[in-house]
């Protein structure tokens, strides 16, 4: 039985498209067969750490939810990419971790303006979305599914963690998403997902990692996967790949394999 993970944060901007594609990544790296869908219709991205242009994705999500093309259609095999990423740093003089054992796919969301704005004005069939996830586990024999949801909480969010075995709420330690995660801790409970995790994000250096845990842990009464620090060169990345093949060395690295074998667990 594959794996259903939803990484789903409240707010915009906290690392969850992120945090979704380094984790897809490991598992690969472990050998494991992974989609990952970005069904963050209104404001697709995922794509951009994956060095995918728009003009390389034949067919998208939109495509499928409106039954333009099968689900499979929009499933483009990102591995070799990956494997050239681990390459290059290869023959930059670097230690990469070993090529990927297993597959990694996405499924990417439309950029075009012209789509988005008729997501926005006409709404989808969210029902489709489901059958979707599941043809995808059959039609490519997948481990794990990863669903890069919409921040906030709307009809697909809703749909995609019901149907989670797992649930990866990323957060800030700020005000705002300490209430707004409190919302979908929430939700969650209410919706009885099996398993809910936090990864705590951006965490500035003066603050000590394990009282973050602990408050965090605290207010929610659920474990936290992962404390994941501001680091310069996430930034410095600025979106242009994966950061645990280009730094496979970096302490950052452990914290999200750390987060992965959690989601995993």
């Amino acid at each position: 039985m594959a794996r259903i993970i939803s990484i789903h944060s409240f707010r915009g901007g906290t690392g969850k498209s992120n945090t979704t594609a380094n984790v897809a990544a490991l598992l690969g790296l472990e050998g494991k067969r992974v989609g990952v869908i970005d069904t963050d219709i209104n404001s697709p991205g995922i794509h951009v750490l994956f060095n995918i242009q728009e003009d390389e994705i034949a067919h998208s999500l939109n495509d499928y939810l409106w039954s333009k093309c099968s689900i499979e259609q929009t499933a483009l095999d990102v591995t070799p990419r990956l494997n050239a990423t681990i390459r290059q740093r290869a023959r930059e003089g670097g230690q990469p971790p070993q090529e990927l054992r297993g597959q990694v796919f996405l499924i990417p969301s439309s950029m075009k303006a012209g789509e988005i704005a008729r997501v926005l004005r006409e709404g989808y069939d969210v029902g489709l979305l489901n059958d979707g996830f599941q043809e995808l586990i059959r039609k490519l024999n997948l481990d794990v599914l990863m669903i890069d949801t919409h921040p906030g909480l709307n009809e697909e969010t809703i749909l995609s963690i019901a149907i989670s075995d797992v649930l990866g709420i990323i957060m800030r330690p700020d005000q705002q998403d300490f209430q707004g995660t409190s919302v979908t801790v929430d939700v969650a409970r209410k919706l009885d997902v099996a398993q809910l995790l936090i990864i705590v994000n951006k965490v500035p250096a003066v603050f000590d990692p394990h009282e973050v845990k602990t408050k965090v842990e605290q207010a929610y009464g659920c474990p936290v996967a992962a404390v994941l620090p501001h680091s310069d060169e996430m930034m410095a990345l600025a979106s242009g790949g994966i950061f645990v093949l280009h730094y496979p060395d970096h302490p950052m690295t452990g914290l999200f394999q750390q987060a992965a074998a959690r989601l995993m667990a």
